[in-house]
């Protein structure tokens, strides 16, 4: 397994986050972790990558105890998208994605020919190559998006982990992006996702967060039931399956909430 989280769970100021959590991950899969907002993915995200140690229970990477592995020995290995990511130096869109290199440079390995070809490919890959000189702030936030995956690129991880990566991205780059990454035949990927069709499209297998607990697990096409989507995201919704395979999802509009009017009898 790539990774492994038994019974991890987390809480601050009294409340719990994420509660008793329990998963493998196989390596070179698309595992999508989805659920509404505040249903603890983004804590999830945090102890699965390093980030935070679980109060509870504990996270194996690679078979190793992550606790037990340095931050740079994890950053080898784990490549991490957070949902806002940012940075205010004033650099150029190459020296950001240049960062990425980072966790494999030492006194013994300076930066080389090597690193700049892995860094032209990454540039490459998101269609960013004749953005590489543009300084940071210059550039929208879909773009800014684009460079965080081309820098994880870079880094060469054996695991990317992105947190809800298609934020502020149009529907075309979204779908480009998440098809660039399921195209990294070498990598195992995990993502916090808003859309429930794209981890259906996207996802070998999808995680379903719901008050902090992990509710069903499982294929797509297994898990991402009506009821499920009722039950979980409190929304009516059809499902169909294409010619293809994958899962069609159409929501249905919410009944309006029309208060009774109370008659008033006139005297």
């Amino acid at each position: 397994m790539t990774i492994s989280a038994r019974n991890i769970s987390w809480s601050i100021g009294g409340q719990t986050i994420v509660n008793d959590v329990s998963f493998d991950i196989v390596p070179g899969e698309f595992f999508g972790i989805i659920g509404p907002n505040g249903s603890g993915k983004t804590t999830l995200i945090s102890l699965i990558s390093g980030l935070r140690k679980p109060r509870n229970g504990h996270v194996n990477l690679f078979g190793e105890p992550m606790a037990s592995l340095a931050k740079r020995q994890i950053s080898q290995r784990i490549a991490l998208v957070e949902q806002h990511a940012e940075t205010t130096e004033r650099i150029t869109a190459r020296q950001a994605v240049e960062l990425g290199r980072t966790p494999h440079l030492g006194a013994l390995t300076p930066w080389s020919q090597a690193d700049d070809a892995i860094v032209d490919a990454a540039l490459r890959e998101v269609k960013m190559s004749t953005f590489a000189h543009r300084l940071w702030y210059t550039l929208s936030g879909g773009e800014r998006q684009r460079l965080h995956i081309a820098r994880a690129l870079a880094q060469q991880p054996e695991i990317l982990i992105l947190d809800e990566p298609t934020n502020h991205l149009d529907v075309g780059h979204q779908l480009g992006l998440l098809e660039l990454v399921r195209q990294q035949r070498d990598l195992t990927v995990i993502a916090a996702l808003h859309d429930l069709s794209h981890a259906a499209m996207f996802c070998d297998r999808v995680a379903i967060m719901h008050g902090g607990r992990l509710v069903v697990l499982g294929p797509p096409a297994e898990v991402l039931t009506t009821k499920v989507i009722t039950d979980v995201f409190g929304v009516s919704a059809e499902i169909e399956r294409g010619d293809d395979g994958e899962l069609q999802i159409r929501y249905r509009r919410p009944k309006p909430h029309r208060p009774q009017l109370q008659l008033v009898q006139s005297v």
